[in-house]
């Protein structure tokens, strides 16, 4: 997951207008992995709905940063009208976000000290609009979490997750952590040591190969167990010191899915599997629906 102003998923709403999408056969299972799409509202969470139901997806993941009682009463509305199902609310807080090896540590998430209050509220305030809107989960990346404990960064922002997963608990949520910045085994340390029963995995399977991190089938033997979500996306392994590896249409990077869905599936995941792609235009809506096509084959 890339932050709003930098993910191109925000506009399959416009481009999805463009296209022939209506009459798409619609996958939903109440009992085993369901399909979606990741998506920002925007000021016409309605509309954005609408993409998602003409894709034929039965839910998504919903990128929200505006909670005031207009933006509720018009994602309201468009819950009403269309048979989707939010998963989770995904949002990061004010401030920059540069996801590269350098400014990345330095911008993202609650590492940074700079920007962790302000947005520890306002994932607060998300939560508190979730659960109003009856999503059942908050999504965040928490930043490059560092990997040795006795940092004392690591304690501090161990200590902010803290207080945001309190307060998601209070609101019967599950706080979702994107995988990717880290190590599975600084992820799996980190939520150990936060110590709430409420804690899960957003399963980015290929941010863990773009940040170099991890074969995300390899992952699943550290935190398998732990995996609430999925974003089912591709890429390559970085070459290049200062930049992430590069995102690319599912089935032409390092992501082994035939095999990862075999073993989420002896892990029992019957949670969604979110579409993510990282472009904009024609292309992503067309990449969208391979990728569903190609999906649909393997969960069957």
């Amino acid at each position: 997951m890339r932050t709003f102003t930098r993910r191109h998923f925000i506009q399959v709403s416009a481009a999805a207008a463009a296209l022939p999408l209506a009459g798409t056969p619609r996958v939903a299972s109440d009992k085993g992995m369901r399909l979606g799409l990741i998506i920002a509202m925007g000021p016409d969470p309605e509309s954005a709905l609408a993409k998602v139901h003409d894709l034929g997806l039965p839910t998504c993941q919903a990128g929200i940063s505006d909670y005031d009682a207009e933006m509720e009463s018009r994602l309201k509305g468009g819950l009403r009208r269309y048979d989707i199902k939010i998963t989770a609310l995904n949002t990061a807080g004010p401030g920059p976000a540069v996801y590269d090896f350098y400014q990345g540590p330095l911008t993202i998430g609650l590492v940074p000290e700079k920007y962790r209050r302000e947005r520890i509220d306002h994932l607060k305030r998300a939560s508190d609009f979730a659960r109003r809107c009856n999503i059942p989960a908050l999504h965040t990346h928490c930043g490059f979490i560092p990997e040795n404990p006795n940092n004392p960064v690591y304690e501090a922002t161990v200590t902010a997750i803290r207080e945001v997963v309190s307060h998601c608990k209070a609101n019967g949520q599950t706080f979702l952590y994107e995988t990717g910045q880290e190590t599975p085994i600084t992820l799996l340390r980190a939520i150990r040591d936060v110590g709430l029963d409420n804690q899960g995995i957003n399963l980015d399977v290929a941010n863990l190969i773009l940040y170099g991190k991890a074969n995300p089938l390899d992952a699943l033997d550290v935190i398998g167990t732990l995996v609430r979500g999925l974003h089912a996306k591709d890429g390559l392994y970085p070459t290049d010191p200062h930049k992430l590896g590069e995102e690319v249409p599912i089935g032409q990077g390092k992501v082994d899915f035939p095999k990862l869905i075999r073993r989420l599936k002896e892990l029992r995941y019957r949670g969604p599997i979110t579409i993510e792609r990282e472009i904009g235009g024609a292309q992503q809506l067309q990449d969208i629906r391979k990728a569903k096509a190609y999906l649909e084959s393997l969960i069957a």
